[in-house]
């Protein structure tokens, strides 16, 4: 796998946007066939999705095919959902400068969730 590549949070939402829309998630304008692939990869590997991946003769991602969207990738997606949302997330939590872990991003998205549900 591509270890010198970064995790493209926006990409992520636009593959389970895909995936959730039974769209091709390998399809995705402005990205090359690798981030696709590698972004599948993390999804896969986060539990969000079940795939499959073909592998060539270095171990290097050749393709993949996904089978669905799990619970954990459903309850995330739903909170990535809302466009104003994840334009706040981006600005408040995954600034270029600023130091966000994944789990950090989730309990921001909840209780931003909660808020507008008026829960809060």
């Amino acid at each position: 796998m591509a270890s010198e590549m970064k995790r493209d949070m926006d990409l992520v939402r636009k593959q389970l946007l895909a995936i959730e829309s039974a769209q091709d998630a390998l399809s995705i304008k402005g990205y090359s066939k690798e981030a696709l692939l590698y972004h599948l990869y993390l999804l896969d590997d986060a539990g969000f999705i079940r795939a499959t991946f073909m592998r060539g003769s270095k171990g290097e991602v050749m393709a993949a095919h996904v089978f669905e969207i799990t619970w954990t990738g459903h309850e995330f997606l739903q909170s990535i959902k809302d466009d104003t949302l994840w334009k706040k997330a981006k600005e408040d939590v995954l600034k270029p400068t600023a130091s966000w872990t994944f789990s950090i991003l989730t309990e921001w998205l909840k209780q931003e969730m909660k808020t507008k549900m008026g829960i809060l």
